[in-house]
């Protein structure tokens, strides 16, 4: 392993979305965003849903991710998520009528038989696939 990566493994209940290196990763806590590079101090924060942005060899990968954890070590990052998707996999038709369905339940008048919590979430996830598959 070159000098400045260190290891990078991102877990949804499913499968390992990804296990390889990284030079740099952007991920979105509950906090704020946080730049992970190697040798960071050991961390643990809860992430949000939100922008991924791994770099390795000088290029940039995104991908949006709902909630979980972020652990860090000096040499290696292990983020557990819900779901993850890389921006070139994301069906964006899909994510704007997801958006718009998330969008009616919120604006529908018989708020007491929605689970507002859910839809706002929905709707998140939803505007954050849009942003990440128009990069």
């Amino acid at each position: 392993m070159a000098e400045k990566e260190f290891l990078l493994e991102i877990v949804t209940p499913e499968h390992v979305f990804y296990s390889g290196n990284a030079e740099k990763v952007i991920v979105r806590t509950v906090v704020g965003d946080i730049c992970i590079l190697k040798n960071h101090e050991p961390h643990v924060a809860p992430l949000d849903v939100g922008q991924l942005k791994v770099v390795y060899e000088g290029k940039d990968r995104f991908a949006v991710l709902s909630q979980g954890f972020i652990k860090v070590e000096k040499t290696k990052v292990t983020i557990l998520t819900d779901t993850a998707e890389w921006a070139d996999e994301i069906d964006l038709k899909r994510a704007e009528e997801a958006k718009e369905r998330a969008k009616r339940r919120l604006d529908s008048k018989n708020s007491t038989t929605i689970d507002v919590v859910r839809a706002e979430l929905a709707l998140r996830k939803a505007i954050q696939r849009i942003n990440i598959a128009r990069k």
